[in-house]
């Protein structure tokens, strides 16, 4: 959306409620031609709140069923190699010093389906999935739902216009508004809230990483580790040797992106839940057809009451059954909602629910096999095929959440929460497939660390749940303020949810944490590490920000600077990069006091990102004319979403300009309020009589208006293209960032250590746009934070 206006000095308010606007009366309509767009003309980049019109359901896509299919088919390949790959080591993970009484097999086999049926299928598919940012899910879908509902982001570069993106509008239901005021008035008063949030979001992102280190380790050890049923001559030490080669190819295949194998991945993934499936159906009937019994939650209190302490501290194998299910959420941006529930309810719950249950049968006859119940229930004659799908099944698990963590990072950018990386997009055709080097290597060595120290799947099977568990259990505390504040769930419907889900989720938190000397500080290790470095870089980030928020050039200073006798104008246009929203950034005036010339056209661009996943491509742009006009003065706003490709198929500096001559084209800013008010400057109305009178007049006048005005924007568009063809220069700011003089020893340390450190080994700002080096030039200038 392009507007005009003057720029102003402050825009920092905020307005909980929106000015009403003025009613014009019918009679002075009655025979004009003035648009309504005319009359509700505002500053696009002056006011902090709008009227949205009318409500678009977020994440609402009409898709054919054969392609809705399609895709669950895909989905099968992509989504569910994780929890499909648990089997391999839950009920060893769960008795690890062996089984004790042969009905606390039951016992599990219930714990196991009651959380395979809560968590995954009806926390995840039926509710949380509904959750989905036009789309998209995630950690980050969850918090820039909250963020486009309350002003709880920590930068202040709120806009009216933000709210005019299609895909920003949110459907509201009208009841139950009380309680979700209230609570959207509590978190948007509070810092400690807004902190909160960004921080449980901080938490959630790095576990997802954590998760994206442990997954290969387990998976591929646990399936490599089958071979032992082969071959007795293969060690431990082999297994895990051999475990690091797979990882270290994985690793390094990740540059070719996984498009290129992406159709193997269903194909392979549904063998093996037919494996997994049918087998388990064979060894149900086999061996012990009473395990059905499992069906009756008694178990699980039996279970309890037989093993107390220990039964408690099983949990932690338990959870393993439901590792991956936040993929589920995570990656619903690729398919649809209906697609994934199609996958989950025809295919992966029925046969892992079967698995399940031909291991606990087998397991009821041989309680002594519990090392590696999986391998050993699998009759000899499918031994082989079985291992080669168990050893690929794990290399596609490690995958997608290798991938998943390439992209959580890529929308960690976009809020300042992570250091500058080279983000790379490895398909054409699909938008989230993308590989970040610095990223994979890092993993790879953590990877290989992790295996080569742990050398058991039952150790790293502690850290696994932990962060298995941190991450559903943020997805619920967000899924909560969600149900309150934009669903507007009934408070009976919440409290149910919070009592089992949560309750649920608690009690296995508390059980992973119990593990955490015996491995369980690892994900935790790997998070304290990650928010470190993130927390550091977007404080700063921040710093930044309010500093040249304070230390912005206000409209009088500006028009003194451009006006300015000293400076001499050179054919050319300028473009200045700032992530400030409200202003012009104090870089400038540090430049025109060191470089006394200007360009005849100059714009100021203002890089934004919004809290939803992606910005249309017609809606990125917003304008306004900086006063005077005749000096041809712009700032612009540019904003992306968080999944948003930026720069990948048309150079950033022709479509900036194509756009700005779009917004002069459209010529709303030549039309001032006197023009609005030419025949009602005495405040009076005109009667009918005479306004019919004057209707040829109002004629004849408006079209020479018209030809003044589309001639004043033609030879504004020519200087623009005259400055475009004498040059192009691009100006950055290169900003040294230091404590200021009184700081604490803590803020020292993090703005003139950690922080520069950071910069100094990542990506450059200029290579976000893919600037010419020889048409940037660096500006330097010193913030004192």
């Amino acid at each position: 959306m392009e507007m005009s206006g003057d720029v102003v000095e402050d825009n920092h308010k905020t307005e909980e409620s929106q000015p009403e606007e003025e009613e014009v009366p019918p009679q002075l309509l009655k025979g004009k031609e003035i648009s309504w767009k005319k009359l509700r003309r505002f500053d696009s980049l002056d006011i902090e709140s709008s009227s949205v019109g009318g409500h678009h359901a977020h994440g609402s896509k009409t898709v054919a069923g054969t392609v809705i299919l399609h895709l669950a088919f895909q989905s099968i390949g992509i989504v569910y190699g994780d929890i499909g790959t648990s089997p391999l080591y839950v009920f060893a993970s769960t008795f690890p010093n062996g089984i004790k009484h042969n009905d606390d097999i039951l016992g599990v086999l219930s714990i196991i389906f009651y959380t395979l049926t809560l968590i995954p299928l009806v926390k995840y598919v039926f509710i949380v999935l509904r959750a989905n940012d036009n789309g998209d899910g995630g950690t980050f879908a969850l918090y820039s739902l909250i963020c486009r509902y309350a002003k709880v982001g920590l930068i202040p570069s709120q806009q009216a216009e933000d709210q005019e993106v299609s895909n920003f509008q949110l459907e509201l239901p009208s009841n139950r508004l009380k309680r979700a005021s209230w609570l959207k008035s509590k978190l948007e008063n509070s810092q400690f809230a807004k902190f909160f949030l960004l921080f449980a979001t901080m938490l959630g992102t790095s576990m997802v990483i954590g998760d994206g280190v442990l997954t290969p380790c387990i998976s591929v050890l646990s399936a490599v580790g089958g071979i032992k049923e082969a071959t007795s001559a293969m060690s431990d030490d082999m297994i895990v040797w051999i475990s690091v080669a797979i990882l270290v190819l994985l690793f390094s295949a990740q540059r070719f992106g996984t498009d290129k194998v992406g159709y193997t991945f269903a194909p392979i993934i549904c063998i093996w839940f037919a494996f997994i499936g049918g087998i388990g159906i064979f060894n149900f009937f086999k061996f012990d057809t009473t395990v059905i019994k499992a069906l009756n939650p008694q178990y699980i209190f039996d279970y309890f009451k037989r093993n107390k302490k220990e039964a408690w501290i099983s949990l932690g194998g338990t959870v393993l059954s439901i590792t991956g299910t936040e993929a589920l959420f995570a990656d619903v941006g690729h398919f649809t909602v209906k697609s994934i529930q199609i996958s989950m309810c025809s295919v992966i719950y029925p046969a892992l629910i079967l698995a399940y249950t031909g291991q606990a049968a087998f397991l009821r006859k041989h309680n002594n096999l519990i090392g590696d119940p999986f391998f050993q229930s699998i009759p000899r004659s499918l031994y082989w095929p079985v291992f080669v799908i168990a050893v690929l099944a794990a290399i596609i698990a490690s995958q997608a959440m290798i991938s998943g963590s390439f992209s959580i990072i890529q929308q960690s950018l976009s809020l300042g929460c992570f250091p500058r990386v080279k983000i790379v997009h490895t398909s054409a055709k699909y938008e989230g497939q993308v590989y970040i080097p610095e990223i994979n290597y890092l993993l790879m060595l953590a990877c290989v660390g992790v295996t080569l120290g742990f050398k058991s799947t039952a150790r790293i099977g502690n850290a696994y749940g932990i962060a298995v568990v941190f991450v559903m259990t943020l997805t619920s505390s967000f899924l909560v303020l969600i149900m309150i504040m934009i669903w507007k769930t009934h408070i009976l419907l919440i409290i149910s949810y919070v009592l089992v889900i949560g309750t649920i989720e608690l009690i296995y938190l508390s059980s992973v944490l119990y593990k955490f000397d015996q491995g369980g500080y690892l994900p935790l290790a790997f998070a304290a590490i990650l928010m470190i470095i993130m927390y550091v870089w977007n404080d700063v980030h921040r710093s930044k920000y309010y500093y040249e928020l304070d230390q912005k050039i206000s409209p009088d200073k500006l028009k003194e600077v451009v006006t300015s006798t000293n400076l001499s104008q050179m054919p050319g246009l300028a473009i200045f990069y700032s992530e400030l929203v409200q202003g012009i950034p104090p870089i400038f005036k540090h430049y025109v006091s060191n470089v006394p010339a200007l360009h005849s056209v100059l714009v100021f661009v203002s890089i934004k990102s919004l809290p939803i996943g992606k910005v249309p491509a017609d809606e990125r742009f917003l304008f306004c004319r900086v006063e005077p006009y005749e000096l041809n003065v712009y700032r612009c706003v540019v904003r992306y979403g968080y999944t948003d490709v930026r720069n990948e198929h048309e150079p950033f500096e022709n479509l900036l300009i194509e756009k700005l001559k779009g917004f002069i084209a459209d010529g709303e800013f030549w039309l001032s309020q006197n023009d609005l008010n030419k025949d009602d400057d005495s405040g009076e109305y005109l009667d009918e009589g005479e306004v019919d009178g004057e209707n040829n007049e109002h004629k004849d006048v408006e079209q020479v208006d018209e030809e003044k005005r589309q001639e004043a924007i033609d030879k504004e568009i020519e200087a623009v293209n005259q400055a475009w063809g004498a040059g192009v220069v691009h100006l950055i700011g290169e900003n040294e960032v230091v404590a200021s003089k009184g700081a604490s020893v803590v803020r020292r340390i993090i703005i003139d250590y950690a922080y520069n450190i950071l910069k100094r080994n990542l990506r450059q700002s200029e290579k976000v746009f893919d600037i010419p080096h020889k048409r940037m030039l660096k500006v330097g200038m010193t913030y004192e934070l």
